[in-house]
Parts: structure tokens; sequence; C-alpha cells
């Protein structure tokens, strides 16, 4: 019997590759290798400006929406920005309009009460909370008239009083309780309700005729100011 002839190739019995040999394989480099071998003294990119870096925050900041000058202001200090560059930064958008705590308190008390029904006491606080001026909200809030909020305090009520199920007394504390959480003193928010609930069905009328809305909002409003005395 012939012989077995050999194998060849690059199974078990395939001698090693010779040295230069084409199926040798090479070691790779990557680009960045690359680079610094044609240009081995590339400095390095300098340190970028610190006013540059809290322009660039302020813009990010304003991209999502108006921002005041407090909030602004926080944001380059969490970022590490110094107080002298972020004063000299907010100075000018001051100048230039980009920064304007005014129109943004207006904006904010109109978009908020159409909206979520916010009365002035709510918006004060979240004008408050956003670092504007008193005076500067007090003159936004001013432009928010009683009538209008006693409209909008009825109207959400009317909205609540389509799904509202329970007695009238449990109904009237919960959409009094909802106004009160939206900012509306008693005196509107328990008018608001008492109106909604004579409007709505004979049972409902016939308790809203025995509410006394003068001396229910005084005690309610002494309950306020006894638990604010308190803290």
């Amino acid at each position: 019997m012939a012989g077995r002839r050999a194998r060849t190739g690059r199974g078990w019995d395939a001698s090693p590759p010779r040295s230069g040999d084409a199926t040798t394989p090479r070691p790779r480099r990557g680009r960045r290798a690359r680079d610094e071998q044609a240009d081995p003294e590339t400095p390095p990119a300098p340190p970028r400006d610190e006013a540059e870096v809290a322009r660039e925050i302020c813009l990010r900041q304003l991209a999502v929406r108006p921002r005041t000058r407090a909030e602004l202001a926080g944001a380059l200090t969490k970022r590490g920005i110094s107080e002298e560059v972020a004063a000299q930064v907010l100075d000018r958008y001051d100048e230039v309009g980009i920064i304007d705590d005014a129109a943004f308190a207006r904006a904010w008390v109109s978009s908020r009460h159409m909206g979520r029904g916010l009365a002035r006491r709510a918006l004060a606080n979240e004008l408050r909370q956003r670092g504007v001026d008193g005076d500067v909200a007090s003159e936004a809030l001013g432009e928010l008239s009683e009538e209008t909020e006693a409209e909008t305090a009825r109207a959400l009520v009317d909205r609540k009083l389509r799904t509202a199920r329970g007695e009238p007394d449990a109904v009237f504390r919960r959409l009094v309780g909802m106004l009160a959480r939206k900012g509306y003193p008693p005196g509107v928010a328990i008018r608001a309700v008492k109106d909604a609930l004579a409007a709505q069905s004979a049972e409902a009328a016939e308790f809203a005729e025995q509410i006394d809305a003068d001396a229910l909002a005084d005690a309610e409003g002494e309950l306020e100011r006894d638990g604010r005395g308190t803290h």
C-alpha cells in the first residue's frame, strides 16, 4: 500500500511561518499612535476661557426654558464658575435683555394661572423660590385681578364637580381643600364651591344654603394665621 502523502497547509502538521512571510500578522496601530508618530510635538489644547464656559452654561440653561438671574447664578456656581466671572457674564446678559426677571415673572404668572389654575399666593411662592425680587414679583402678580382669580376658582370647581362623588358636605370639603392647595384664600374658595354646589342639584343647593361663607372664611383665615404663627 502506498504511503500517505504528507499533509500540508494549516493543519496540525503545518510548519511555522518563516520570518517575513506574508501571512505573519503585524501589530496594529491605532489612529492616535499614528498621529503621535507623525507629529510628536503637537502642543496640548490651551485651557478654555472661564467666561466662555460660563456663557455656554447659561445658553444651555436658557435653551430649556427662560431662567431668572438667580437660577443662572446657581447653575454657574454648581459648575465652579467664580463669582466675579459669573457677575460679569450675567450683567452683560442683563444689558442685552437675555435676562429679564420682570418679563419672566409676568410670563410665569400668566402661564401658571392659565395652565394650572394657581392663585396669587401660590404663584408668589414659586417666584420667590426662583429668586425673583419681591417688588418685581408683586408687580407681576398685580396683573392678576381678584375678579380673574374668582372666575378661575369657579371654573376649577365646575370641572371637578362633573366627576365628584359623595355627600355634598364631603364634596364641599374636598373642593375647598383643592382650591386652598392652589393658593386661593378661604373666602374665594368657599364662595366658589358654595355657588357651584347651589347650581348642581336640589340636594346640593339645600346644603349650600346652610353655608355661611363669610363666617366660615373668617374661621378658616384664623386657623391659617394661627398655623403660621406656630412655625
